[in-house]
């Protein structure tokens, strides 16, 4: 992983990746300054040295696996992380972060103060106050507070650590949902993925480093982009796999191709990309040789993943899945049999979260539950399944969407049906293992849950959260790209100590 140039003009390179040079680096030297360096003196023995050894080829060798394990800049908490993205935005104020004073308020205009000159998707004029339809009760010893919709997320509530005080700087889906996961809410930046394995490695060489898995009936609103590698080599991106078909497009041998054929074309590009990569060192040719080599080990190790169906029935009764199906419960299930695997990154999307109260279709009386039906089980069945087999201590798993709720009716062309606008300013996630805190809430927002009063943690706060307990450091783990050096959570973002147990 690259670093910020130290002072004194020095920009290190990856630590121990190399016998003498960056390879990345040896790219950014000119031909001009090549020989201008090595022009006199020990420069003259060194270009002598370089072109007896072939530099460039023992770069290219130490290449051939971009995905090699690689250590952390300290000891890490967490080893693998699995994300469930909940795309279009849970109402907090429905499921984690009840408002009492809602009800005293329940269908009154919101006070002229919180909403003077702000902007909103869809909400117009002077929107009313909505107080939740939903019961609120403690739950576990930690006493955290949930929303009868989640029963089986509240009955894990001595395990996780509830984050009330989320802020974001957008609200509208895509942009947040490229924020939340790329760092930026314009496309081609790299997912955190992507940031992870480029700064990790793998531990297994026969499925991808960082997996995506989506469900619902539409994926999420930014779609691919949000686990695109973006300047990363291309060997970081994610890679979705599927239920229903070939797991994973275009891996399956076509017709009339035998795995011997496809074996043999294979050895002869990638004997001709090492030629090509020793003589030029170009990374994208190393992760052209990886992504070959790992698509034809993936005929093999994905159909045995993907087959659920030799789980213990009482694995399928505990997170409601069914093989075969299509589900966040299925999906759920094999992020647990990836992270097993050595996974690095598990990515899950599930859609259908954006509650405006248009129709029954997205409102919080008949969508919203669904919504929860679809997910509570199978999402407390992944952290009591990771924490019975021993994974959980080191397995990070994230819940939550792009931003939250507003407090108020959104009631677009006078809808009687109830939903809620987009508000960036206050939302609530939860996480589990990995080294956070169990049966913790932190942050609080005020009495209409309008802003947050209390450790208001932005997006790059929980990025660089994330990478801490990876064992990296946000501010490090940068990569150089059109003269500067980029990371995921830009020039922004602090470590959240208060939820490191």
């Amino acid at each position: 992983m690259h670093e910020r140039p130290l002072p004194g003009g020095n920009e290190p390179g990856s630590p121990s990746r190399s016998g003498w040079a960056d390879p990345a680096r040896l790219l950014a030297i000119t031909r001009r300054q090549f020989f201008c360096r090595c022009a006199t003196g020990m420069g003259t023995i060194a270009l002598a040295s370089l072109l007896e050894q072939g530099a460039f080829a023992r770069a290219g060798e130490l290449l051939d696996d971009p995905m090699a394990v690689r250590p952390p800049h300290f000891p890490a908490r967490a080893k693998r992380v699995i994300f469930l993205h909940m795309a279009g935005a849970p109402s907090q104020l429905d499921l984690f972060d009840p408002k009492p004073r809602l009800k005293e308020l329940d269908g009154q205009p919101i006070p002229d103060e919180l909403v003077k000159n702000e902007r909103f998707a869809f909400i117009r004029g002077t929107p009313k106050v909505l107080p939740s339809p939903y019961e609120f009760a403690p739950r576990g010893q930690s006493g955290a507070v949930f929303s009868n919709l989640l029963p089986h997320i509240s009955g894990i509530a001595d395990d996780i650590t509830v984050i009330r005080s989320m802020k974001t700087d957008h609200f509208n889906h895509a942009p947040a949902q490229l924020f939340v996961h790329a760092g930026s809410q314009l496309p081609g930046r790299p997912s955190m993925g992507s940031w992870v394995t480029y700064g990790l490695g793998s531990e297994n060489r026969d499925l991808p480093g960082f997996v995506v898995l989506t469900s619902g009936p539409n994926g999420p609103d930014a779609g691919n982009t949000l686990w695109s590698s973006g300047f990363l080599p291309t060997v970081h991106q994610g890679v979705q796999f599927r239920s229903r078909g070939d797991p994973v497009l275009y891996v399956s041998n076509p017709p009339g191709v035998s795995d011997r054929t496809r074996r043999q074309s294979l050895d002869a590009v990638r004997d001709l990309n090492r030629i090509n990569l020793g003589r030029i060192g170009d990374p994208e040719i190393a992760t052209r040789i990886a992504q070959y080599e790992m698509a034809y080990r993936m005929q093999t190790s994905v159909p045995e993943l993907m087959d659920i169906s030799g789980e213990p029935k009482e694995i399928h009764e505990l997170y409601g899945t069914e093989p075969g199906m299509t589900s966040f419960a299925n999906n759920c299930l094999l992020a647990r049999r990836l992270v097993e695997r050595g996974v690095r990154f598990v990515q899950l999307y599930h859609w259908g979260w954006d509650s405006h109260g248009t129709s029954s279709g997205d409102d919080i009386i008949t969508s919203l539950p669904a919504r929860c039906k679809e997910t509570d089980q199978a999402s407390a069945a992944l952290v009591k399944d990771l924490k019975q087999r021993g994974l959980l201590d080191d397995t990070l798993v994230i819940w939550g969407g792009e931003f939250g709720r507003t407090p108020m009716n959104e009631a677009r062309n006078d809808s009687k049906f109830l939903g809620r606008d987009h508000h960036p300013h206050a939302f609530t996630i939860w996480m589990a293992g990995g080294g956070v805190k169990r049966g913790f809430t932190l942050g609080a927002t005020d009495e209409l849950g309008y802003h947050v009063t209390e450790d208001p943690v932005h997006v790059h706060d929980l990025q660089a959260t994330i990478l801490h307990l990876l064992g990296m450091d946000h501010t490090r783990l940068t990569y150089r790209f059109q003269g500067r050096n980029f990371r995921l959570t830009d020039v922004f973002g602090n470590v959240v100590h208060k939820v490191i147990a």
